[in-house]
């Protein structure tokens, strides 16, 4: 989406080892350097579904693990042009798979959406509300055409 490339820090790091050849840090740098609005320091993390949902629960009082949770550190503080976005987002890649399958899309397109949406969490975007939700599904969209995906929502 963005012509200028933004300062990034990014650490991945595969706690869960599944998808390590799969799904490569170069890809992860892309999908992430696409959605970026600013600089960044991000980390992004692979766990299983017994992490994922402990921290699912632990964080958002859900017990179960969840595709992508973000942690945005400055949601909500107002950055300076040069200040980054901070966040971890984590990936279970259990899940990931799982809803691949069911999803019949490639385990590499569907990693690509959840990178993109975490991304955007990261930097405030949010789908509590139905206008919320579309401006970011639409966000979304045009950010995976770019990259040369598929429609993530499309049926």
């Amino acid at each position: 989406m963005q012509e200028k490339k933004h300062n990034l820090d990014l650490d991945v790091q595969y706690a869960d080892t599944r998808l390590e050849q799969e799904i490569t840090q170069a890809m992860l740098q892309r999908w992430v350097e696409a959605a970026l609005l600013g600089p960044a320091e991000l980390a992004i993390r692979f766990v299983d579904a017994e992490e994922g949902q402990a921290l699912n629960r632990q964080y958002r009082g859900k017990d179960y693990a969840t595709n992508v949770l973000t942690f945005a550190y400055n949601e909500g503080e107002e950055l300076g042009d040069d200040d980054p976005t901070q966040a971890d987002i984590i990936l279970c890649t259990d899940v990931l798979m799982r809803e691949a399958e069911e999803q019949k899309k490639t385990v590499e397109e569907h990693a690509a959406h959840l990178v993109v949406h975490g991304v955007l969490h990261a930097q405030g975007y949010d789908h509590e509300h139905d206008e919320e939700a579309e401006e970011m599904e639409q966000f979304e969209r045009d950010i995976m055409e770019v990259l040369g995906y598929p429609d993530p929502y499309a049926d």
